[in-house]
């Protein structure tokens, strides 16, 4: 008879552990956040960041002053038609010569005089005074035109500059919190020699924590104030661009801008849109001019007039001729001329000041612009990296025992305002490079690499 197996030589079941399932559980979570939070390609943000180029050509298209000037051109050139144009003819209608005493008192028909008349009446300026009441509007369109370059150049500077500042911004704000960071890394490991007792804690008093405490609130207070910055320098882009205020920006185009030549300045500043707008407004003040000139000649009026005195009396035309009497030629016509020409010289001299203004105000820019490059080359080549050392060797002194925490977090101040020191200088090169950039209207961005290049990130 053959044995039954017993329970000792069955084969072993796989055991499977309770907490298999939370493992799978767990394993699947964390799968899912991974891919919540890692960035696929295909699920990346759609909003690109905000080139200059992009910033500026968006404020060209939003803003309403430059549509305000095309309506203004528009508005001149239509009543540039209509002043060509004769006057209207006058219509009159009239009941003449009635009698209101008498037997025949109100009678239209019993009185010889009474008549019913309808005249026609037209005014006869000259061909010359036409033409230039039309070259007048004209000019005003020309004027219109000239002031919506401006206005785009002003646009197109000003929305570079608050690109420009804006980028400086950011690179303060990242520096500031570059420098908190370590700041707060320094002052746990001050509070951890302390408390470690070690041989090198007697070089980290007490003193020396509570002043990197202090460093780090400093640096703090800073950073809040540079963040409220940052978001008023969002919302200044914003307010040109029309674009989202927290549009990242993007990096800064290479190029160079090129150097001008006095001849090239001079050149350049006969198209200056200030200019521009005294040119057209003088041209307005002699078209203004001429036609004071030819208001003198008096306009012609004839009037053709039709009276009926049916039936008892035969009818009758009327023609007539009339001419304004410029007796006081002299005080009145000779002195509204004499006054348009005084406005042309005070325009004609403001034009030459504004150039000559101009021209040195151009070359001012120029040689400030040059001058800040080459002073961002010495701080990239010599002060920046000299800086850096410095606080590499206190480090590593402190480090060693034979400095204090205190000469390292000078260092690191000295540091960081030499960086912000950069910062700014690099803001008012960039800053003088965009008023040659849009001087004239329609320039093409390109943006100097050392104007605006990236800011190194603090060691």
């Amino acid at each position: 008879m053959q044995a039954l197996p017993t329970a000792m030589s069955r084969p072993p079941r796989p055991v499977v552990s309770a907490d298999v399932p939370t493992r799978l559980f767990h394993t699947a979570a964390l799968l899912i956040a991974l891919m919540l939070v890692v960035p696929l390609p295909g699920l990346a943000s759609d909003i690109e960041p905000l080139g200059l180029a992009a910033a500026v050509q968006a404020a060209l298209a939003r803003s309403q002053a430059l549509s305000a000037q095309d309506a203004a051109a528009r508005s001149a050139r239509e009543a540039a038609v209509a002043a060509g144009e004769r006057p209207d003819p006058v219509l009159r209608l009239s009941l003449e010569n009635l009698p209101i005493e008498g037997e025949d008192r109100f009678s239209t028909t019993r009185d010889f005089m009474t008549s019913k008349s309808v005249s026609l009446m037209q005014s006869l300026p000259s061909l010359a005074k036409r033409q230039s009441r039309t070259q007048r509007f004209e000019t005003e369109a020309h004027l219109a035109l000239a002031t919506r370059a401006q206005r785009a150049a002003s646009v197109q500077r000003n929305t570079a500059l608050a690109w420009l500042e804006r980028q400086a911004q950011e690179q303060r704000v990242t520096l500031l919190r570059a420098q908190l960071t370590e700041s707060r890394l320094q002052v746990k490991a001050a509070e951890a020699s302390v408390r470690s007792g070690q041989p090198d804690a007697a070089s980290t008093p007490p003193s020396d924590t509570l002043s990197a405490r202090d460093a780090v609130a400093q640096v703090q207070q800073v950073l809040l104030g540079a963040e409220a910055e940052l978001q008023n320098f969002r919302q200044t882009l914003s307010r040109w661009t029309g674009t989202p205020a927290d549009q990242p920006l993007a990096a800064a185009p290479a190029g160079t801008l090129q150097a001008l030549t006095n001849a090239d300045m001079a050149v350049r500043q006969q198209q200056h849109p200030d200019l521009a707008v005294l040119r057209a407004s003088e041209s307005a003040a002699e078209a203004d001019a001429e036609l004071a000139r030819r208001e003198r000649e008096p306009d012609w009026s004839v009037e053709l007039m039709f009276s009926q005195r049916r039936p008892r009396y035969a009818n009758m035309v009327s023609l007539a001729v009339s001419v304004p009497l410029t007796w006081d030629r002299a005080q009145r016509q000779d002195r509204e001329v004499a006054a348009r020409l005084a406005r042309v010289d005070e325009l004609r001299a403001e034009r030459e000041e504004r150039a000559r203004e101009t021209l040195a105000e151009t070359q001012r820019w120029q040689v400030a612009w040059r001058a800040g490059l080459a002073q961002l080359a010495l701080l990239d080549r010599e002060r920046l990296p000299l800086a850096r050392q410095r606080v590499q060797l206190t480090l590593a002194a402190y480090r060693g025992g034979s400095a204090r925490l205190a000469d390292v977090l000078a260092e690191r101040r000295a540091a960081l305002a030499l960086e912000m020191e950069r910062i700014e200088l690099q803001l008012s090169t960039a800053r003088l490079w965009a008023q040659l950039e849009y001087l004239i209207p329609g320039s093409t961005p390109q943006v100097a690499a050392a104007v605006a290049p990236t800011l190194a990130s603090a060691d």
